[in-house]
């Protein structure tokens, strides 16, 4: 396998410069490219999103085994290994490193400061560290954010009082250490004020806290659940939604794959969108382009899905005003 390093120069003539994709297919040369996630990408939850991030770099000539070759590495749910695994790919000299989740992003970046690195589906990325400003991200670390304007959390606690109209307690799933979590939980009480719902918080900073933690929302009567993101409930959103269903909780979730795996609803940006634009970072860097100098972009695509198997189990009526706004409605 011939990397960057043996690329020959001067293959450009007259300015007619042909994309580097197909320079490198002509030259033999295969670009590496690391790839840092939760979870692996074959797994049902995130196969989709890894497919279309594939597909986009198709579409730009970046063939798999011909121009590009793709390293990953994942944590399964277990944040604590993002430090090794990123230390790892940093080992292997690849050409960029795309990054998936907060802890992941920064695990890249305290890693290495030199390659390029394209993060999807971040959290705050400036408030993180992780980025000077959206629009000049400085250093070396660019992509994709799915930090939305206030009030997407106020959207959630709206979707399960049209669902449960009576409910007047949500449990909510948080983790105080981080940050975008702790962000949404102020605006959560700001929205539940306007609603006058009271809310739980229950925090949950290890899978081996979820059960005892379903247990504590029952005991209190809580008549729903909103799930706030970060990386932990992803990596278990099947156990979440199951734990939710045995409890009868109605819930919504941040993202699709909970109500996928038999959640009742979700609402936030599309990530398989995200994962195919990715694609464009990927193509700009391995072209040449700074990550300083590429701004980082907000989400354009927004998604709401109900499960309506699920809400016939909680023995629920989903409106038919909001089955009529949604993007998808699972039978």
């Amino acid at each position: 396998m011939i990397h960057r390093r043996t690329f020959l120069c001067g293959l450009t003539l007259g300015g007619l410069a042909a994309p580097r994709a197909t320079e490198a297919q002509r030259a033999g040369t295969i670009y590496r490219v690391g790839v840092l996630t939760n979870v692996p990408p074959s797994a049902p939850e995130v196969s989709r999103n890894w497919e279309a991030f594939r597909q986009g770099l198709r579409e730009r000539g970046w063939i798999e085994g011909q121009a590009i070759d793709i390293e990953y590495r994942f944590v399964e749910g277990k944040v604590d290994r993002f430090p090794a695994l990123a230390a790892e790919l940093v080992s292997l000299k690849p050409d960029l490193i795309v990054a998936l989740a907060n802890a992941g992003a920064r695990a890249a970046k305290q890693a290495t400061s030199t390659i390029p690195i394209v993060m999807i589906y971040i959290f705050d990325p400036v408030g993180d560290g992780l980025v000077a400003s959206l629009g000049r991200p400085g250093a070396n670390v660019t992509g994709l954010t799915a930090i939305v304007s206030q009030g997407v959390v106020g959207k959630h606690l709206e979707l399960l009082r049209e669902v449960v109209p009576k409910v007047s307690r949500v449990a909510i799933l948080f983790n105080s250490g981080n940050p975008v979590s702790t962000a949404y939980w102020e605006e959560a009480q700001a929205s539940a004020r306007v609603l006058d719902v009271k809310l739980q918080p229950l925090e949950v900073r290890n899978h081996h806290e979820l059960e005892g933690t379903f247990t504590a929302m029952t005991k209190e009567h809580a008549g729903a659940l909103l799930v706030l993101p970060y990386p932990l409930i992803y990596a278990h959103a099947r156990r979440i939604a199951d734990l939710a269903a045995t409890n009868r909780l109605p819930a919504v979730y941040p993202f699709r794959e909970f109500v996928e795996a038999g959640g009742l609803m979700a609402y936030g940006a599309n990530p398989t969108d995200m994962f195919r634009r990715a694609a464009y970072f990927v193509d700009k860097i391995l072209k040449g382009a700074k990550p300083a100098d590429l701004p980082v972009e907000q989400p354009t695509k927004f998604e709401l899905v109900i499960n309506a198997k699920t809400a016939k189990t909680l023995g629920l009526t989903i409106p038919p005003s909001l089955l009529a706004r949604a993007d998808q409605v699972i039978e």
